[in-house]
Parts: structure tokens; sequence; C-alpha cells
């Protein structure tokens, strides 16, 4: 199995756009649906596309630099809180309010719909074919020829990011083009490792009945592996940019852990008793990463966001028809 180890005190809520002010919604009776890329209208793709490059282009909220835009803002604050928010319990609470801070993003550009998801379940057979390649309402193809330096892949060619130039490279400053390294499997495995994420491993995935069970096996092996196969060439040294901390750096990466999102959705839809379920350890501090596990993890445990948004509380995050987040999926599809 693949794993990854990706390597403030709060703003005031009125920090965030009046127009999506989390304190403003005070109660979920008609929850919006999440699709699928590949079930999303053109229209609605494209209007999704339009507004994020438009987050690759707005100022950022960091100032952490002068090249630096908003979409540089979550590769920068996904890398400098890497340790504090993977491998342990608070994995999937933080990345479901990091994925609603992105959608608010679209919103400020003007998108009238809801964060999406691939579901490379559906695509696991066949993941190179995904329509979340297409250079015309998806996000461009994989990346081509030479022209990026250092340990970057080669540049994606098509689509509407072929010019976006991520800045970072986890929390350095390393301005590149935007680089994908499909790895296009061997022996008996799948393109991208799809051979990890089909819905017979999902399903194993989905039987562990504890929450820390189903969150390791979930990060460790389907999250990660679509992470490595799409980042990750067989035989290639250098790594796209879906796979280090700053993986937020690929535009894919919201519609990716939009789907895990998902699977922890229908994993807790699965028992009544596993919305509020939450179990397991914080990580040893950083200062010390091999000395003892952390204290027992706690629904009213912090979910820092830097100065990117405010920080959140693990319990307001854990359903999603909350007032905080009014949204949710479609069920298990693949039998």
């Amino acid at each position: 199995m693949l794993f990854i180890h990706f390597t403030f005190l709060a703003a005031a809520v009125s920090a965030l756009p009046s127009s999506t002010n989390l304190a403003a919604r005070q109660t979920c009776t008609s929850p919006r649906l999440r699709k699928s890329w590949s079930k999303a209208t053109v229209e609605e793709r494209l209007a999704y596309l339009e507004a994020a490059v438009c987050i690759t282009k707005k100022p950022s909220r960091l100032n952490k630099h002068k090249d630096a835009t908003l979409h540089d803002d979550f590769a920068y604050t996904h890398a400098l809180l890497n340790y504090d928010i993977h491998s342990f319990a608070g994995f999937l609470p933080w990345h479901r309010y990091f994925v609603m801070v992105y959608e608010q993003a679209l919103e400020e550009c003007g998108y009238k719909g809801t964060a999406m998801y691939w579901d490379w379940v559906a695509d696991s057979d066949n993941a190179t074919l995904s329509a979340v390649w297409d250079p015309v309402t998806g996000f461009g193809g994989n990346g081509q020829g030479t022209g990026n330096h250092g340990n970057h892949a080669p540049p994606v060619q098509d689509g509407p990011f072929k010019d976006f130039r991520p800045l970072y490279s986890e929390t350095n400053v390393d301005q590149h083009r935007l680089c994908r390294n499909w790895n296009r499997g061997f022996g008996d495995n799948k393109e991208l490792f799809g051979h990890r994420y089909t819905p017979q491993a999902v399903s194993e995935v989905l039987a562990d009945t504890t929450y820390d069970g189903f969150r390791d096996l979930l990060e460790g092996g389907p999250h990660a592996s679509v992470h490595f196969g799409v980042a990750v060439g067989s035989g290639v040294g250098k790594i796209g940019d879906l796979v280090p901390s700053s993986s937020p750096n690929d535009p894919l990466f919201f519609l990716h852990h939009g789907m895990v999102d998902r699977l922890w959705w229908i994993w807790q839809q699965a028992d009544e008793s596993r919305t509020n379920a939450y179990d397991g350890f914080h990580r040893p501090p950083q200062s010390n990463p091999g000395g003892p596990q952390g204290p027992p993890v706690t629904l009213d445990d912090i979910l820092p966001m830097g100065d990117l948004a405010p920080e959140g509380i693990v319990r307001d995050y854990m359903d999603t028809r909350s007032a905080h987040l009014c949204y949710e999926y479609p069920k298990w599809e693949y039998d």
C-alpha cells in the first residue's frame, strides 16, 4: 500500500466575503448536491473552470511574496500545515474545511455552483481517459516534453491552466509551470494506479467500522494512490505538482479531495452513529516527529487555516448538513 506523508489565531469571520459568511448560515434545510465532474453539464464545467482560473489571478491574501496569487495561498497554507493535517484523525475534517474555503473563493470569482469531485472510482479502469483531462471542458492532460527546471515534471501543454505558473514548491519560492507526470502502469497495474481505487478496493476501505481505521485506509490507500498516479511516473525521477505538500498547486487537487470527502460522507451515511464518530491520536510534535504519539483527538480540536481563513472546530465539520456546510453527495453507485 502506498502512503503519503506530506511533510493563528483566527481572523474575524467577517474577513470572509459577506456572501459566503459562515455565521450567516443558521440552518441547513436544502443541502446542495455536489456533482461528479463527468456528470456535470458542459456549462457547469466551464463556469467552474472560469472561476478556478480567476483564483490563479486574484491577489494573495497572505502577501508572502509579490508574485503570489490567491491560488498560491492555498498551496502555501497546505504545505505550511503539512505535518499537522496528515496521517492522523484530523486529515478528513481539515480537508473538508479546506475544500469549502476553496469553494468560497470560487464564489468570489462569480461561480454559482458547488464544489465538484473527480469520481476516480468510476474511472479506475481507464483513469487517463477521464473527463477531468479534457483540454476544453477539463483541467488539461499530462505534462509533456521538457521545459521545467529542477525536480519538476514536464509542464502541462493544454487546457485552461497551461500558462499557470505555481509559485511554491512546499513553502519555498520556486516558480514553475504546472506539471504532471502520469504513471502509465506496468504488469497488472492500471494506469494512474487505478487498481488501488477500483470499486472493490474502495469497498474494502469502507468496510472498516472505526473512524480512524477507515481514515487510515482511505488516506494511505486510494487517496495517496491518486496523488502518486497523477504525479509520479514510473521510471522518471521528476514529480508533478500533485505530490509535494504544496499539492494544491494543481487545481485538480480540489476535485480529488472532493472525492475523498464524498467517500467519508458515504462511510458516515452507512450508520447514523458515524456522523460524529472521531477517534485516534494527534501526531507527536513536529519538533520531535519520532517521539510518542500525541493526546487523543476530540471534537473540540482546532482546524488551523493559517491566515487563509478563520480557524475551525472539528465538530462543525463532521456533518455536511450542518449550517457550516449544507451539502451532500450522491450515494454509492458502483454495484
